[in-house]
């Protein structure tokens, strides 16, 4: 039976979506969804040109059933692989005929984990024909399908095979630990609310120009693999140099506010508000925390603008402004919903859970325009 879903759209009445179905409509956020004031932003750890304002929350969701890329990548229950090689991974049932070949824009991932899969928007995967972003956020059912994927190509210029399957871009963090990195937010955006190709591209080799410049021991000028010239000895250090003391301070600050919710940040380069991730619990911002930390330091290291004077109270409008002028919906249902909303100068994106005893928004990013 064909399951449908029924919500509020602004002061226009009642609508229903049917499985699979996308949607664009007007209007300010669902009543059902975050309200206004749930989120307080604190005052902000400074490095360098990089603010982040921890996020504290009144609520509290259990997220232990999910697991992320990086636990499936690193157990082997998750495998990512190029369209064309899918076949080889099926479960229960052939894959469709469109499964032909290997393409830029799509790769196949299969969560053989008993747990559902959080896949976030921004998360690296290096190998196959060429590196790929993930470009939207999802939730993988447990022991899927192979499940299409949309990605987009951060390595331009390679199209031959490295590997069969893909791992996570990763790198020490300091501490003589290895950890997978996201891309940065300006790249994030190119694939999130782009969702261009060229768009993605054009942020990649601004990047590798900007942190060629600011890091010109690691001689990576000419290089076109953002994971390559990200995981450069050199640019470590770099980037080491602003993150280090970030993830240190607000790791303590999580600790000392585990008792209030802390469940993200808000995001400043040079003053000026650039972004937010916010996620359900605080056990499952700390596990994305040292990779965005490292997103964010990459960012404030390869962007330049002009100063701006983001505050508590700049950050906090921020956080509660979520009436946008259009809003498109795309559900599976039993399994997530993920909406994007634009709005005045900025774009958002909620990742809201449908698995039972679930029903609430599992990430939450927010980009300034």
């Amino acid at each position: 039976m064909t399951l449908a879903r029924t919500a509020w759209i602004g002061t226009l009445g009642l609508f229903t979506l049917m499985a699979g179905e996308v949607i664009a409509w007007g209007g300010g956020r669902q009543p059902e969804e975050v309200s206004a004031g749930e989120y307080r932003v604190l005052a902000p750890i400074t490095h360098g040109s990089l603010t982040i304002f921890p996020v504290v929350s009144d609520r509290h969701h259990d997220t232990h059933m999910f697991i992320t890329l990086d636990d499936g990548l690193r157990s082997g229950e998750v495998v990512v692989s190029e369209a064309g090689q899918a076949q080889g991974l099926v479960r229960r049932r052939p894959l469709p005929p469109r499964h032909d070949g290997a393409q830029v824009n799509r790769l196949v991932l299969v969560n053989n984990s008993d747990k559902p899969l959080l896949l976030l928007a921004g998360e690296i995967v290096t190998g196959g024909k060429q590196d790929r972003v993930v470009g939207k956020d999802r939730i993988v059912p447990s022991n899927s399908d192979p499940v299409d994927l949309s990605v987009f190509c951060v390595e331009p210029g390679r199209w031959t095979g490295t590997s069969a399957q893909f791992g996570g871009m990763g790198a020490s963090n300091g501490k003589n630990a290895y950890v997978t990195q996201m891309a940065q937010p300006s790249v994030r955006a190119g694939a999130m609310a782009d969702k261009n190709q060229q768009k993605v591209w054009s942020e990649v080799n601004r990047s590798v120009d900007g942190m060629a410049a600011a890091a010109p021991a690691a001689s990576v000028g000419g290089t076109t693999s953002y994971a390559r010239v990200m995981g450069n000895d050199e640019v470590q250090k770099k980037v080491d140099a602003v993150a280090a003391p970030m993830e240190h301070s607000y790791e303590s600050v999580i600790k000392q506010l585990r008792n209030q919710n802390a469940v993200g940040v808000v995001v400043a380069i040079d003053g000026n508000i650039v972004w937010a991730d916010i996620f359900a619990s605080t056990p499952l911002l700390e596990k994305y925390w040292p990779k965005l930390v490292r997103s964010y330091a990459t960012e404030s290291i390869t962007r330049r603008g002009t100063k701006g004077g983001a505050d508590v109270k700049s950050a906090q409008a921020f956080l509660d402004d979520f009436s946008g002028n259009r809003q498109v919906v795309e559900t599976e249902p039993g399994l997530f919903r993920h909406t994007e909303i634009a709005g005045s100068g900025f774009r958002a994106f909620e990742l809201a859970s449908l698995l039972p005893k679930t029903g609430f928004d599992v990430h939450i990013s927010k980009m300034s325009e």
